[in-house]
């Protein structure tokens, strides 16, 4: 899911890139309105998730402004680069006996703590990433961009 991930993101980015600011930045009626604030979004909520399963740092925004993490696009796809990078790395370490065990996390959504199978929430991240990015791939196709397949099977070797 981690190498799906990056792959998608590089065609995501890549359709996005072909489209100046305002086209990115246009609300196109999608929860985080637009291209770049979707894509803001993926990029916090993955920091975030890492920040819980790595000790990575965490977002430098709050949860309610996860859209605007970024302001400068290059910047952020430079970001979303090495996270991709940096996750593909991480995952390649991963065992079961770690995804067995639970993780407790401050939840902003329900402000409390939380514990949870740390594989089901690997899994949520992942599905998370696809839900987003299916936005973004919707609001890239109306703006007459291609990405190219997005099907799992057809993308990875």
């Amino acid at each position: 899911m981690a190498s799906y991930n990056s792959e998608m993101n590089r065609r995501l980015y890549g359709a996005a890139s072909r489209l100046d600011d305002a086209q990115r930045r246009d609300d196109r009626g999608a929860f985080f309105k637009s291209i770049h604030g979707t894509l803001n979004h993926l990029l916090w909520a993955d920091q975030a998730w890492m920040s819980r399963f790595a000790g990575w740092d965490k977002p430098t925004a709050p949860g309610a402004q996860s859209s605007e993490l970024f302001a400068a696009f290059d910047d952020m796809c430079a970001a979303r680069t090495d996270l991709d990078a940096r996750i593909e790395g991480w995952t390649a370490g991963l065992d079961q006996a770690w995804l067995d065990q639970d993780l407790t996390f401050f939840s902003g959504t329900l402000q409390r703590d939380v514990t949870m199978p740390r594989g089901l929430l690997l899994t949520h991240m992942f599905n998370h990433q696809t839900h987003h990015r299916g936005q973004v791939h919707a609001m890239l196709t109306a703006a007459g961009e291609k990405t190219g397949d997005t099907d799992l099977p057809f993308i990875l070797p």
